[in-house]
């Protein structure tokens, strides 16, 4: 069985077991127990490197308890094994579960707890929600683990244990489009991360930041891309997402792909009411700035201007209206990039031609020559939304004040739900953005002066 046709059985599986229960809510208890088998096979994997096999776990001691934490940063102990939870068959149930995920939280090194406490806070709460008796609770978890286990071991094949991840998290946000804004389409962020790991390469250490994380996905492709050029070690992600449970998926995800726990740093929090730097009860956070910061992040959303007048993310540009806070969040990742770095984001085309303070911060950039491209998008990309986007590429103490504007609304594959970018239009795209030549009828590098005469306006069919 391809991977392919493995993720299609285990959506198709899911959607059938979940009966009465939220696609957005059931993603959670889902990818829960595929991170809690993912941590398991690295526990295996671990005490196989030590020489060890699975049934030696039925008998420790705190000195080999201790040397698992130190060398993964968990224990789990054999009775909570995902292989064992397997050969359990009728016997498993909902408690077994609960007791293990508490098991799991008292056995962690202190280093690791910034990603793995609460981790698994959906899946808890949400085994209760399986059934409507203790019955049909055991049952619908002893399900989801037969399910499950369908995924091999992550030592045999990772890109399976991705694939999957990802392929469920796109399936869920379409099933649940009200939720579908923590995914952002795999093309477009490959795009993204393309032109931002370009302009990173001669890097020797890099710093990544998506203010809206989601599900990490944006986040994951900068580092797959940065990869390219930087050693994977010296990649530092940092996140902030106001959603719990998403915030945890973000978590997953990063650890899955085998980044270092130290190079993690997962905030939950809401992005422009509370910033870096921030305090918790043991440390105070110094200001956060960035070589590359990205986001996706909610169209349109509510601001209170008044709030923020002095707040130096804004200093400088002017303050989004109440109704649309879409260039509150481009400032906000603007402000956190070093004078040398770089950010993508991708917004409504609305930004590109609204007047009144909207306007004014769109002057502002323009005069201060922040922004290098624009790239119009076709409509129907996103589960979320059907409205056509855009995405703006800005830097800081930039010389040139032109603009490349890239109209690629017809560079697409038409799908049964969505239209997709292909890898040639994602290819296109990029070459013309790195470029920055003029394309007839798709690109256009336009002047101060053509900007100034169209009034600031940058919408896109006046350029292309």
């Amino acid at each position: 069985m391809t991977k392919q046709e493995l993720a299609a059985r285990i959506w198709a599986t899911a959607n059938e077991l979940r009966k009465n229960i939220k696609a957005s809510e059931y993603k959670d208890y889902i990818l829960g127990f595929m991170f809690y088998k993912y941590l398991c096979d690295k526990e295996v994997d671990y005490l196989k490197e030590l020489g060890g096999e699975t049934e030696d776990l039925q008998e420790v001691d705190e000195e080999i308890i201790d040397k698992f934490k130190d060398g993964i940063g968990y224990y789990i102990s054999y009775e909570d094994l995902f292989c064992t939870w397997k050969e359990s068959s009728k016997k498993l149930g909902a408690k077994n579960v609960a007791d293990a995920l508490e098991n799991f939280y008292g056995n962690l090194n202190d280093r690791y707890k910034n990603v793995f406490e609460h981790v698994f806070n959906a899946l808890q709460t949400g085994l209760t929600k399986l059934g409507e008796n203790a019955g049909s609770r055991d049952q619908a978890v002893r399900d989801i683990i037969d399910l499950v286990a369908l995924i091999p071991p992550t030592s045999r094949d990772y890109d399976v244990l991705g694939y999957i991840y990802e392929y469920l998290i796109q399936q869920f946000s379409s099933e649940a489009k009200k939720d579908g804004a923590f995914y952002t389409p795999h093309e477009l962020t490959s795009l993204m991360s393309r032109i931002v790991a370009y302009r990173l390469k001669d890097k020797e250490e890099v710093t990544c930041y998506d203010p809206t994380v989601g599900s990490g996905g944006l986040l994951l492709n900068i580092g797959k891309e940065v990869g390219r050029y930087v050693p994977s070690d010296n990649i530092h992600y940092f996140g902030q997402e106001l959603i719990t449970e998403t915030a945890n998926l973000a978590k997953m995800n990063l650890f899955m792909q085998g980044i270092p726990v130290q190079n993690i740093n997962m905030r939950c929090a809401n992005t422009l009411k509370e910033d870096w730097p921030y305090f918790d009860e043991q440390t105070a956070y110094a200001p956060l700035f960035v070589d590359a910061c990205v986001s996706n992040p909610p169209y349109s959303a509510f601001f209170e201007p008044d709030k923020y007048s002095t707040d130096e993310r804004y200093k400088g540009y002017g303050l989004a209206p109440s109704n649309k806070a879409d260039y509150a969040f481009l400032l906000h990742c603007l402000y956190h990039i070093k004078n040398d770095g770089v950010m993508a984001i991708v917004l409504p085309h609305g930004v590109l031609f609204r007047g009144d303070s909207e306007k004014e911060i769109r002057k502002n950039l323009i005069l201060n020559h922040n922004i290098e491209t624009i790239i119009g998008f076709p409509s129907q990309l996103f589960f979320s939304t059907p409205i056509p986007v855009i995405v703006m590429i800005l830097s800081k103490n930039r010389q040139s004040d032109d603009i490349l504007f890239v109209d690629a609304s017809q560079s697409y594959r038409k799908g049964k739900k969505q239209n997709v970018l292909t890898e040639s239009d994602v290819k296109r795209i990029f070459d013309t953005v790195i470029a920055r030549e003029e394309v007839p009828d798709y690109a256009h590098l336009a002047t101060m002066e053509e900007i100034e005469a169209n009034d600031y306006n940058l919408n896109i069919p006046r350029y292309v």
